[in-house]
């Protein structure tokens, strides 16, 4: 995993558990977690954005 060995990847745990404390563990958890998700989300649909412009004709047909 990403050339990490368990003793680097405790090592940066207790690390992390000391910066922010025990009770900010779980909302971190959760946050990336949600992030995660939804990185994973974006990158599986297939939204496009039209950004092609719309006539003249259409807009002031719209507006009438």
């Amino acid at each position: 995993m990403f050339g990490i060995g368990m003793p680097e990847l405790l090592v940066i745990l207790v690390i992390i558990l000391i910066i922010f404390g025990a009770g900010k563990l779980p909302q971190i958890g959760e946050g990336l977690g949600k992030g995660i998700r939804n990185f994973r989300r974006a990158t599986k649909e297939k939204d496009e954005i039209d950004v092609t412009p719309k006539k003249t004709e259409e807009i002031s047909e719209k507006k009438e």
